[in-house]
This record gives structure tokens, sequence and C-alpha cells, in this order.
């Protein structure tokens, strides 16, 4: 009968299979998560948002008109395209009353451009479906908007849609996400922070981020994108039949707690309608939104800029520690230090506030970043997001309040607009 052998490992030995064994383990998950992991952020899904000026812009307006020939019944269709454009811009300005009666001309040159959205010509027929976009500088003066208007806070849009039982933002390119993404925030009295939608935004900011209630995380998803607050435009679609009519349900959701401000329905006769439909629905959210902010519902929340309390009584035990401060308990005898009163200017206290600045250009991120160096009490600046064509952030650490450096660039003849522990600003 053969003896049976047992065969002993050493203490060493077996730590370094141990060690062996798990560092396969670890390479094998990593090369089984890996791919999973790059294939939720790579791909063409995001829709970059279109740099938005501060012109007026009115959309669908249909005109049906005939002429001498294709062209002349172009350009008159334009031309009553630009005087119902006029109307309709009076309207959505609180105006009250007409619109006053301009000339073609005056009309004309308050025109920047007119955008085709469909057409159909004919021999003398134009049948089309335009946008008018009118300057303004030269409308701004006749609709009394001549003074600095009121914006809000920067705002994080997180487009949601739900269609099909599935709920997206930017895991792929939607039809909602690309509607904002064209829409032109300029003329809106909300500051929107629109994302992209690449990289890792995908990862960021989904639909269950809308749920999240911990304001430290919110804090961050914030500050990645320089934002005070976050507004969520939610779309429902539910298809009636295929090839049939399209139901949309539209509700305005705001902040970290995800409060409801309005909402309403509108139908599509088909999928060919949806782009239209949706570019009414953010038009009409964008009211709700504004209305919110004029009665005062639209406010940062303050518990996203919560700092951290130190104990006085901690303080004064380092100092004491330190030597900076007289002791607890003085020796008899001992003369007792004697401490002057700190002056209103060495009680000033520095911060760092985030600072919006509009930069259509380069040279526009130079002159902002130099406009706001030269304000007495700035310690330092920093850019911590730049768009060309777009709105740039600056991270500004002051020696003062947001009010005072407000004033100071106010001063300095830029137009201000205060928000919660962040500004905007614009020539």
């Amino acid at each position: 009968m053969a003896a049976s052998h047992l065969t002993f490992v050493p203490t060493t030995r077996r730590k370094a299979a141990l060690a062996i064994g798990l560092a396969a383990l670890a390479g094998l998950a990593l090369a089984l998560l890996g791919p999973a992991l790059i294939a939720q952020i790579e791909g063409d899904r995001g829709i970059a948002p279109i740099a938005s000026t501060g012109d007026f812009e009115v959309d669908g307006i249909d005109v049906d008109v005939t002429g001498k020939d294709s062209y002349d019944a172009r350009q008159t269709g334009w031309r009553e395209a630009q005087k119902l454009g006029w109307q309709r811009l009076w309207k959505q300005n609180g105006a009250g009353g007409a619109a006053p009666a301009l000339s073609d001309d005056t009309i004309d040159s308050m025109v920047s451009a007119v955008v085709v959205q469909k057409e159909e010509i004919g021999p003398r027929r134009y049948i089309a479906t335009l946008g008018v976009i009118f300057d303004r500088a030269r409308t701004g003066a006749l609709l009394g908007l001549q003074g600095e208007r009121a914006h809000s806070a920067p705002m994080l849009v997180i487009p949601v849609l739900y269609e099909g039982g599935a709920s997206s933002v930017f895991e792929w390119r939607t039809p909602w996400q690309k509607a904002w993404a064209d829409y032109h925030t300029g003329t809106s009295v909300i500051d929107y922070v629109r994302p992209n939608g690449a990289g890792a935004d995908s990862l960021l900011l989904n639909a269950g981020q809308i749920d999240r209630r911990s304001r430290t995380w919110w804090r961050l998803v914030l500050d990645e994108f320089g934002a005070a607050d976050v507004v969520m435009p939610l779309a429902r679609v539910e298809r009636q039949w295929p090839g049939g009519p399209v139901k949309g349900t539209f509700t305005a959701r705001f902040g970290p707690d995800n409060r409801y401000l309005g909402g309403f329905s509108m139908t599509a006769d088909s999928d060919a309608a949806l782009p239209r439909m949706f570019e009414a629905a953010i038009t009409r959210l964008d009211g709700i939104y504004a209305a919110a902010l004029a009665d005062g519902r639209l406010a940062p929340d303050q518990s996203l800029n919560m700092q951290q309390k130190v104990d006085p009584a901690l303080i004064a035990q380092i100092l004491d520690q330190q030597g900076l401060t007289p002791a607890a308990s003085a020796t008899p005898g001992a003369t007792a230090t004697s401490v002057a009163p700190v002056s209103g200017a060495q009680q000033a206290q520095t911060a760092t506030y985030t600072v919006q600045f509009v930069t259509p250009e380069p040279a526009a991120v130079d002159a902002g970043l130099g406009a706001v160096r030269s304000v007495s009490g700035v310690k330092s600046v920093s850019t911590s997001s730049i768009a060309i064509g777009g709105t740039s952030v600056m991270r500004v650490t002051y020696e003062g309040g947001l009010d005072e450096l407000a004033a100071a660039l106010r001063a300095k003849g830029w137009q201000v607009t205060i928000g919660a522990g962040a500004l905007s600003i614009r020539k």
C-alpha cells in the first residue's frame, strides 16, 4: 500500500500565491467591466447647444402669399412674416395694446435675419413657415427694454424624456435633447446652463439624478457646470398608434427637491410634427419658469450653499496653544495683554464667488478677466469654463461681500445680475 504524502506550502509562498490570485481576479474584473464603463460614455451622445445671443427671435410664422413670379412671392412672404413677427414680439414682451404701426423699411431695419423653417415655392405662390430674428439694440428701445433686464441665477438644465416605458437624458440623442440644444436662450429671463451631453455628462445627469436629495452631491454636480440651481423640464411621449397622433405631457420642475411648477399637454399629428411640438413646448415651459422667477418661486435653494461652521471655542484653544492669545489662567502679578478692537476693514472676509460673463469672441475672455482683476479687493481670478460664442465662467476670490463686488463691477460699466453666491455680468 503506497503511503500518502501531504505537501505543506510555506506561509510566505501561500501569501504570494494569494496575492497573485487576487491580482488576477482584479485584472479579470477590470477586463470585464472596463468596456462596459467605456461604453457608457463613448459614442455620439451629446448635441452641442447653439450659442444664443441677446437678439429676439419669433418662430413658427406661417405665410401663404402670391406675387408676379416666384421671387416676388418670396419677398412678399418675408415682408409679411416680419410684420407678423413684430406684432407677436410686442405681445410676448408684455406690452399693452396693439403693436405700433411701423413702415416696412423700419421693420426691415430692425430685422437681423429670417430663418426658413419650411417653404414651398411655386411659379407665383409662396407657402412657408419662417422665423424672424430682431436686433436687440434696435428693437429694445421700442419694447421699453433699454435698461438692465432681470435674469435668474444660472440654472442647470436636465431635459428628461419618457418614451416607450424608458427614461433618457443624454444616454443617446433624443429629439427632446435636440430641441433644448437648438433653443435660443438669449431672449429668456432664465439663465439656462445647457450641457452638451458628451463625455461623463451621461453618467452625472440622468433620470435618477432628479430624485436624489443629497445637497452635497447636488453641489458637486452644479459646481461642475457653474450653476446655482437646477431646472428639470420633463417630456412624456405617448403614441396612439404607429404613424398616428403623438401626445406629449410636459412638466416644469425645479430644484434638488424636484418641486412642481406647472405642466400642460400637447398633441402632434404624427412623428414628423414632433419637433414642432417640442419647440412650442419649450416656449411654454420657459414661460412657466419666467413666471416662477417673477413671483419668487425660482430662487436658488440656500441649502445648496451651506458653509461649515467652526466652533469659536476650538479657534480660541488653538490660538492659546500657539501663544497668540492670553492664557486662560494668568500667573499672579502678570500684566494682562490688551487686545485692540478690530476695525471694519480688518473684519472683511475673503470669499470665492462664481462669475459668468458672455464671451462671443476670444478677445472677450481677456477683456472680462482683465475687468474683474482690476477691481479693488480682488485677490485672484481663474477661469473654470470657457465657451467661445456662449457664456464662460470664472472663479473670483474677493475681500468683501457679493453685493460689494457687484457694485464695483457696475461702477466699471458692467450690467450685473446677482444670484446665490454667483454673478452674471455683461456689457
